[in-house]
This record gives structure tokens, C-alpha cells and sequence, in this order.
């Protein structure tokens, strides 16, 4: 299959990249900055990400574009294209002063592919501290703005560097300018798609897993519910699949999420651990240690589970592309422990299995929907593997995990039953929303006639098209004053609730 590859010097929004790619239904696969597949055939072009870095850092990514210039089409974003100025004869120099925000094209040269149907004045985001003052001999400038005159340039109609971001949402002619590199100068048939995937890794995991048996670990997220359709579909009831419910699952969530997957027809394995889980955090209040404790924990009930299966040869997980990005960063250090990734247990003598590896979220919902998965599963906000207990600031009890539950229920029900001005149900247009009880906290009220000294509550909900920055969602008033009265009307022990309006960054989604 046709490919692009991502050589990924080190950006926070390198994944963006990729996301934008695999929009115009192309594939793409992001690489270190110096591992570059020299005998990859598919590979139709080279985009190379932006940096932390100056290239004049003596820590600097520096990579070797002597075999790739002049056979592959190269676009460089940002340090991308300072890199690739400086090794090639122009020069780079800090800016007056860093460049960070929205500017707008005030020169377009409309000769070039890299700008068609692109104008003078489109929106572009800038974020340098350094700027290319001089570009390479034989380059000409494409685009310029107020503050940047080489914003962009172009050599030998093979190489391409733009000093701004396309990939972020802020440059609004950013999809056009990737779509003209990769379709009309890199020749992408755009072959990438859902329906695809899903004929092609049927076909796949059948060659892979023969007629052997598959351990699936169910969390009722989007991600292990498409990868255990996408394998009852290849390989039919030699999926086993296992739920684990730690107790601080959403209100009715494992009941409710059980009934889905038998209406998917999946065979599925339900286990309540919560006394064992509860037990063992009881007393914790460091976020990190009930992480850790809750991750030991599952992978006992689940080892447990799948030891019963004695036939089973693999185990197959909801990986998805990010995950395995974000787990290791360019230089080989952990940036995140992801729960998916890391190698398997060595008792479980078992192989791996990941048939969404290579999908980005939106890309998984996407295939879920093929495979006709019903929407409230797809659709459903991300939630993390510790569930509840990290949205409980302390010490963690069955009593808290139910005061949250009903909070977070009457919260959640709200967003789905609220209709938009366009029609849509809220819930919809949120990324991520919950309640956060703030156990270690007590406020004073008073409630019939009563002085009540109890705890808050705390409302998120945030809109996001990739996670990595937050905003928070701007709920109407008439929707904040009925969930307030709902849940304080509702739920003994909450005498106040409060809404996080802080963004990311400086804050996180999640507040442990």
C-alpha cells in the first residue's frame, strides 16, 4: 500500500501530521528522525515534523537526506524546513522575538503545486524561535506573512518547506496545502479507508490466527469493543473475551456494557473484582500509587481468568497508534506507561495480537461504524483504565465510588438528553466530561433549614479534536443550574458544585 512517511524530529504535533493524512485517505506511518525504511518501495513521499530544538543545538536531530532528495517528494514543517536550509547552504537565526500564533499569507505564489487554490491572506499558525533568513541557492520564497518573508520555499519542484503548522486546526488552508503535497505532488490514490481496513484485516487476522484461540481483555471503551468485533468477525466464537469490573466503573456501566457485547453476539467473560480491588486501595490516596495498584490488580483477575483458557495461543489488545507513539518518544524514553503497551507476561506463554495498531482514534471509530456497531458504544467520551478512582481526590471507598457514580450519572444524562441550537445532542459536540468528587474537601451549606458541612463536586467537560490541548466547554447556563440542583437534591453528601474552567495546558483533562 501506498505510504508517507512521518519523520518525527521531536514535535508535540507530529501526530496532528499524521491525523491530517490519514484524512485525505492516505496512508502514513510516523518513524524516528533517523530510521528512515530505505528499501520501502511503498513509500511515495517524506514530510519531516518540527522540533523543540535549534538547529543549532549541539543536541540537535539531525538526519541524513541524501538518498531521499531528489527520488521522494520532501515537505519540511517548520524545523523541517529550517533543517533542510541549513544543511543545504541557507541560513537560520533566532527571531526578534518567538513567533507564536495566527498570521496570515501576504504573498502566495500561485506557481507553485505546494499553494494551489491556496490565497493570499489564508490563515497559517506560527510557533519558531527561529526563522530562515536566507534559503538555500536555487530555492525560491513561495510564501511569505507580515513578520516572515521565507515562510515558505521550494527547490527543484522535489523539496518543500513551510515555516507554519498546516497540521493544526488554526491554519485554516492547512488541509488544502497537505492534500496538494500528497495527492497531487506525492500521486496518493487515497486508498486509505474504513471499509478497506476492515476487508483487509479480516482477511489478515484469519492468515495469522489460523483456528487458533484468542484471549481478548475488554474495558468497555471504543478501542477493545471495535478490536473484539473486528475478531469475532475474522475468527468467530474462538474469541474469548474478558471484562473486568474493578468497582469503579460508571453507574450500571458493567451491567449495561455486558448487555451490549452479547447483543453483539461477542463471547464475553464477566468478572467482579471490586472487593478485591477495594481492599487493596483502601487507605491510598497518591494518584500515582492507586494507578499502579489497580494496574497490578487487573493483571492478576485477568491472568486468573485467562489461565482457564488452556488453548488459547494469543492475546489480542485494543492497541492503537497513538498509543504505541506516545509510550516511547524519539529518543528511546519513556514519555507515558500506557496499559497497552509493554510486552506480555511471560507466564502467559501467549502472543500478541493488535489489529488496530495502526489507527488513530477517529480512524477507529470510523471502522467501528462500518462494522455497524451501535453508535452509543462508538460515540462514547474516553474514560480512563483507572476509572473512577482517579476523579476521587483521596482515599478511595465503595461509599465515595457511589456518591460519585450517582453525580456523574446525572451529569452525563444531562449532556445526552440537551439539544444543541443545530439539533445535535450535546454530548456530542464534548470530548471528554465527568465528575470529579473532592473527598479531602469539605464546604459548609445548608439545606432545610439545616448547616450541612459536606463535599463538593467538580463538573468537566471539555472540547478537543485530539486531546493533546483542551479547551473547556462553554455548557449553557440552564444546563449548569439544573445538573447543580440535581445533583445536590440527589445525592446525599454533595452540598456544592463547582465547573472547572481551566484549559490544556496549563491543566490536565483529568485531575489525577
Amino acid at each position: 500500500m501506498q505510504k508517507i512517511i512521518i519523520l518525527d524530529f521531536g514535535s508535540q504535533t507530529t501526530q496532528l501530521i499524521g491525523r491530517r493524512l490519514r484524512e485525505l485517505d492516505t496512508f502514513c506511518e510516523i518513524m524516528p528522525y533517523n530510521k528512515f525504511p530505505k528499501d520501502d518501495k511503498d513509500v511515495i513521499g517524506v514530510i519531516l515534523s518540527g522540533s523543540p530544538y535549534s538547529v543549532y543545538d549541539p543536541e540537535a536531530f539531525q538526519c541524513d537526506l541524501s538518498d531521499i532528495r531528489g527520488r521522494l517528494p520532501i515537505l519540511g514543517i517548520c524545523y523541517g524546513a529550517q533543517y533542510m536550509s541549513h544543511i543545504w547552504g541557507g541560513k537560520v537565526e533566532p527571531a526578534g522575538s518567538r513567533e507564536y500564533g495566527r498570521q496570515n499569507l501576504t504573498k502566495v505564489d500561485g506557481r507553485s503545486p505546494l499553494f494551489k487554490d491556496i490565497d493570499m491572506g489564508a490563515q497559517v499558525w506560527m510557533s519558531h524561535g527561529d526563522t530562515i533568513t536566507r534559503i538555500p541557492e536555487g530555492a525560491r520564497v513561495i510564501a511569505s506573512t507580515a513578520t516572515v518573508e521565507n515562510a515558505a520555499y521550494e527547490i527543484d519542484d522535489k523539496v518543500w518547506g513551510v515555516q507554519f503548522h498546516p497540521e493544526v486546526f488554526h491554519s485554516l488552508c492547512g488541509t488544502q496545502l497537505l492534500k496538494n503535497f500528497v495527492v497531487d505532488i506525492c500521486g496518493s490514490r487515497q486508498e486509505w479507508s474504513a471499509a478497506n481496513f476492515v476487508e483487509t484485516t479480516v482477511q489478515e487476522l484469519k492468515a495469522q490466527l489460523g483456528n487458533d484461540r484468542v484471549i481478548l481483555g475488554l474495558s468497555g471503551g471504543v478501542d477493545s469493543s471495535v478490536a473484539a468485533v473486528l475478531l469475532s468477525k475474522a475468527i468467530g466464537n474462538r474469541l474469548t473475551c474478558i471484562f473486568v469490573d474493578h468497582g469503579m466503573l460508571r453507574k450500571n456501566e458493567f451491567s449495561d456494557v455486558m448487555r451490549d457485547y452479547e447483543g453483539l453476539g461477542l463471547n464475553v467473560i464477566g468478572v467482579d473484582a471490586s472487593e478485591k480491588f477495594f481492599k487493596d486501595l483502601e487507605g491510598v490516596t497518591e494518584p500515582e500509587k492507586k494507578r499502579k495498584i489497580i494496574g497490578r490488580d487487573f493483571v492478576e483477575v485477568f491472568n486468573a481468568e485467562a489461565k482457564k483458557i488452556t488453548d488459547a495461543k494469543w492475546l489480542a489488545q485494543g492497541t492503537i497508534y497513538p498509543d504505541r507513539i506516545e509510550s516511547l518518544n524519539i529518543t528511546g524514553k519513556v514519555i507515558k506507561s500506557h496499559h497497552n503497551v509493554g510486552g506480555l507476561p511471560e507466564e502467559m506463554h501467549l502472543s500478541l495480537c493488535e489489529p488496530l495498531k495502526w489507527l488513530f482514534k477517529d480512524e477507529v471509530r470510523r471502522v467501528g461504524r462500518q462494522l455497524n456497531i451501535p453508535e452509543h458504544l462508538i460515540g462514547r467520551h474516553p474514560f480512563p483504565g483507572p476509572g473512577l478512582a482517579v476523579r476521587i481526590l483521596g482515599a478511595i471507598t465503595p461509599e465515595k465510588v457511589q456518591v460519585l457514580q450517582e453525580a456523574d450519572d446525572i451529569f452525563i444524562r444531562a449532556l445526552r438528553n440537551w439539544k444543541t441550537d443545530d439539533g445535535d445532542i450535546l454530548y456530542n459536540k464534548i470530548w471528554q466530561a465527568g465528575a470529579i468528587l473532592l473527598s479531602e474537601v469539605k464546604s459548609v451549606g445548608v439545606m432545610g433549614d439545616e448547616r450541612t458541612y459536606e463535599n463538593p463536586v467538580a463538573l468537566r467537560a471539555v472540547t478537543s479534536t485530539d486531546a493533546m490541548t483542551a479547551d473547556w466547554a462553554h455548557l449553557p447556563y440552564e444546563l449548569m443550574a439544573q445538573v447543580s440542583t440535581d445533583i445536590i437534591n440527589k445525592v446525599k453528601g454533595v452540598n456544592r458544585v463547582c465547573y472547572d474552567i481551566s484549559s490544556k495546558p496549563p491543566s490536565t483533562i483529568e485531575w489525577e
